[in-house]
């Protein structure tokens, strides 16, 4: 059997990361798994951190690239406030 392909999209959301803070029309780029890719991703991130829209808990932004470098990139969210990366099956 195949293994599973997915898409990420990061998402600035409220505190509680709820669904319904979670605007894809406003966060509407799709990230695949690509190298390229998941290196887009972290640059959305590190451009919202540093515009001050989403924080990192301290001292994980070294977790949180290599997650979203090597690992799961929905794993990362864990350590962010007021962001979250979601995963959606590929079809």
């Amino acid at each position: 059997m195949a293994t599973e392909k997915k898409a990420y999209v990061f998402f600035n959301c409220d505190e509680e990361k709820s669904q319904t803070s979670m605007n894809i029309f406003y966060n509407s780029t799709v990230y695949n798994a690509t190298k390229k890719a998941r290196k887009e991703l972290l640059a959305k991130i590190e451009d919202e951190v540093a515009a001050g829209r989403v924080h990192v808990a301290d001292g994980k932004m070294d977790t949180v690239s290599k997650e979203i470098l090597d690992g799961e990139p929905t794993k990362a969210s864990k350590y962010l406030q007021f962001g979250a990366i979601e995963s959606f099956a590929i079809v």
